[in-house]
């Protein structure tokens, strides 16, 4: 079998397959063997890695397809285009995948600028032919069917869960699959913390005692469970239940403004998961 190399950065890009998903995938790769390829960048794998862990594990052969690109970023950006042509994600996934394309393009943009000044620091005065930063969230606003103002406010929220994830993949991960229930409102406005407060947001994510709030709120930290006599103390219970119903009607408020029909749906699914969540610890 041909040597694969695992990059933990892309491989964290990936939405984790639920446990269900995961074994149909193992019955199916034992069953039938690996038909599909893996996807190798300079040997380093960027499309399969279920697929391969499962392989590797059983002794499976599996093929190998080879792309080129030439940085990194467009690695990136083949990725998400993929996973979101073929995954049903969430609204939380959609978000941080739009936002994280236009992180990344913009990169793109600027490291080409920078070397294209080097070379002609006489004669460029002019854009070079590669969307700047603008148009490039015009351009993935009609790509992904949304408004450039969700794009933009989506690059927000990517920003934050990159900077989460650098210090807890765990964190990220629970992020993306709406554990804990955190509203993208509330991620945005992490945007301006410093790096030891994102190191503690990510660990109390982790470690699951993370309570969703207001930068430089103070919130009060419920117990997963109640019993009859906590309701004589019921403040805090309510005071959570009007943040999180205040950040559900802003963000759909904010959809529908923006005319995100489908993005708007799949927030309301979203939330109404959220609430039966919060429904079942009272």
């Amino acid at each position: 079998m041909q040597e694969v190399i695992i990059d933990n950065e892309f491989m964290l890009l990936l939405p984790p397959l639920d446990k269900q998903t995961y074994a149909w995938l193992e019955e199916n790769i034992l069953q039938h063997g690996c038909r599909e390829p893996i996807v190798l960048w300079n040997g380093i794998l960027i499309d399969g890695h279920n697929r391969y862990e499962i392989s590797m594990k059983h002794g499976v052969e599996f093929k190998t397809a080879d792309m080129e690109f030439d940085s990194r970023d467009e690695v990136i950006v083949w990725i998400i285009s993929t996973q979101v042509s073929r995954r049903n994600l969430t609204s939380m996934q959609l978000s941080f995948y739009r936002g994280l394309h236009y992180n990344t393009e913009k990169r793109i943009y600027t490291k080409v600028r920078e070397t294209n000044e080097e070379r002609n620091p006489e004669i460029f005065h002019h854009n070079d032919g590669i969307s700047n930063n603008g148009p490039t969230a015009a351009r993935l606003a009609d790509q992904y069917n949304v408004s450039q103002a969700t794009i933009e406010r989506d690059a927000k929220l990517a920003h934050v869960i990159t900077a989460i994830g650098r210090e807890s993949s765990e964190a990220k991960r629970k992020i993306l699959s709406g554990k804990p229930s955190i509203s993208r409102k509330r991620l945005r406005a992490m945007s301006g913390e410093q790096e030891n407060d994102i190191a503690e947001i990510a660990a109390s994510i982790e470690d699951g005692t993370f309570v969703s709030r207001q930068v430089g709120e103070t919130a009060p930290v419920m117990d997963s469970k109640f019993d009859e006599n906590d309701f004589a103390e019921a403040q805090p219970l309510e005071v959570l239940v009007n943040r999180i119903t205040d950040d559900i009607y802003t963000e759909l408020r904010a959809l529908a403004r923006d005319g995100d029909e489908k993005a708007l749906k799949t927030a309301l699914r979203d939330s109404i998961v959220i609430l039966e969540e919060l429904y079942e610890k009272i």
